[in-house]
C-alpha cells in the first residue's frame, strides 16, 4: 500500500506476489522445525528466515521513507518525483542491507578484548582472562562447521576460563546433538563453564544439561567452583536463567545461593540475563559476564532491548560491580547483523 502505487501496474502484480511469497516463507520457516524430513526442513528454514530478516528491513525503511514524506509535504515541496524513485529504492535498500547483515553474521565471531579494573587484585591474579562466548544459537541455521570454527578461534586465545553463558541451542538435543560436538574440544586451564539461558528452557533444559556435561563441561547451576594462583584465588559462579522458574522452580536463579560457602579474593558470576544484576551486586561478586541481547543484532530492535534490560552491550557498573554484556557469537532467527557485531569476549582482570 505504501511502495507499489508509485511503481506502476507492472510492479504492483509482481509485488503482490513477492510479499505473498515472503509471508509464507517465513510461517513456512518457522514451522521448520517440526517437518519430518529433515532435508526439507533445514531448506525452508533458510529460506524462512532470510526472508524474514529482509521483510524486517523492507518495513523499517519504508517506515523511513514515510517519514520524510511527512516532512517534504509539511514543508511545501513537491514530491511526485520522490515518490517513484524512493519507491524502488526501499526494496533495493533492504535487500542491501540484509546481505550485508547476512555477512557479517555468518563470519566467524571477533575478539574483542575487555579490561575490567579490580580494586586490590592479587599480583598473582593479573591478567587472569576469561573467553566468553554467548548465545550462540545452534538451530536451524548454525550447525557443526559454524561451532567449529568458534571454537578453533577461542581455544587460539588461550584463556586461563571459558565461559558459555547460555542460549547454546534452538532445538532438541536429538536433532542438534552431532552440532554441538565440537564443544568437548574446548580446552582451558581452569576449566570450560556453562550457564542455562532462557532458548535452553525452550529447547529441554535438562535434557541439554546433561548433553553438556557429557561435553565435558561444567555446569553451574546457583553453585560456584574456586581456582588458585600462586596463594590468590578466584571464585567463577553460575546461576540459571532469570526465567528458569517459570518452567523449573528448582532452577530459580539465585545469585546468593551461587556463591554460598566460598570466600575468593575475585568473585565473578555467569549469569545470561543482564537483569540479574542487581542480585549478583547485592550478593558481593565483583563481575557479572551476561549475553541475552544479541546488541539488539540489527536495528532498530537495539532500541527495543532497554524495554527489558538494564543495559544492552559492554561493560558497565552496577553499584560495586560491573558487569560486561556480549553481543553475542551467533544470531538468533534471521542470519542477519547489522550495526552490532558478533564477538568472542576475552575479558582480563587488571588492577583497579
Amino acid at each position: 500500500m505504501r511502495l507499489l502505487p508509485g511503481l506502476g501496474m507492472a510492479p504492483i502484480a509482481a509485488g503482490v506476489l513477492l510479499l505473498a511469497l515472503l509471508t509464507l516463507l517465513v510461517l513456512v520457516g518457522l514451522m521448520s522445525a517440526s517437518m519430518r524430513r529433515r532435508r526439507w526442513s533445514e531448506a525452508f528454514a533458510w529460506l524462512g528466515l532470510l526472508a524474514m530478516g529482509f521483510f524486517s528491513s523492507l518495513l523499517v525503511i519504508t517506515v523511513g521513507r514515510d517519514l520524510v514524506l511527512l516532512a517534504l509535504r509539511l514543508a511545501g515541496a513537491s514530491t511526485p518525483g520522490f515518490i517513484g524513485g524512493s519507491a524502488l529504492a526501499v526494496p533495493l535498500l533492504a535487500l542491501a542491507v540484509s546481505a550485508l547483515g547476512f555477512v557479517n553474521a555468518r563470519r566467524v565471531a571477533r575478539v574483542v578484548k575487555v579490561d575490567v579494573p579490580i580494586a586490590g587484585l592479587p599480583p598473582a591474579l593479573h591478567g587472569y582472562a576469561i573467553a566468553q562466548l554467548s548465545d550462540i544459537h545452534v538451530g536451524p541455521t548454525i550447525r557443526r562447521p559454524y561451532l567449529n570454527a568458534i571454537v578453533n578461534r577461542v581455544n587460539m586465545l588461550g584463556a586461563d576460563a571459558i565461559a558459555i553463558t547460555g542460549d547454546l541451542v534452538d532445538g532438541s538435543v536429538h536433532r542438534l546433538a552431532p552440532h554441538t560436538e565440537p564443544l568437548g574440544r574446548l580446552a582451558a586451564r581452569d576449566g570450560v563453564f556453562f550457564v542455562t539461558g532462557n532458548h535452553e528452557y525452550y529447547s529441554g533444559a535438562e535434557v541439554w544439561i546433561a548433553e553438556v556435561r557429557r561435553l565435558g563441561v561444567t555446569v553451574l547451576m546457583n553453585e560456584h567452583v574456586i581456582r588458585r594462583r600462586a596463594g590468590a584465588t578466584v571464585m567463577i559462579a553460575g546461576v540459571a536463567d532469570y526465567t528458569a522458574h517459570h518452567f523449573h522452580p528448582a532452577h530459580k536463579s539465585d545469585a546468593r545461593a551461587a556463591a554460598a560457602g566460598g570466600a575468593a579474593d575475585v568473585r565473578i558470576l555467569l549469569a545470561h540475563q543482564p537483569r540479574s544484576a542487581p542480585d549478583a551486586a547485592a550478593a558481593g561478586f565483583h563481575l557479572q559476564l551476561s549475553g541475552h541481547t544479541h546488541g539488539g543484532q540489527f536495528f532498530p530492535w537495539n532500541l527495543f532491548v532497554p524495554l527489558q534490560q538494564p543495559f544492552v552491550a559492554g561493560l558497565h557498573r552496577v553499584r560495586d560491580m560491573w558487569i560486561y554484556i556480549s553481543r553475542g557469537t551467533g544470531y538468533w532467527g534471521p542470519p542477519k547483523r547489522f550495526g552490532a557485531p558478533s564477538e568472542i569476549t576475552l575479558v582480563r582482570l587488571v588492577p583497579g
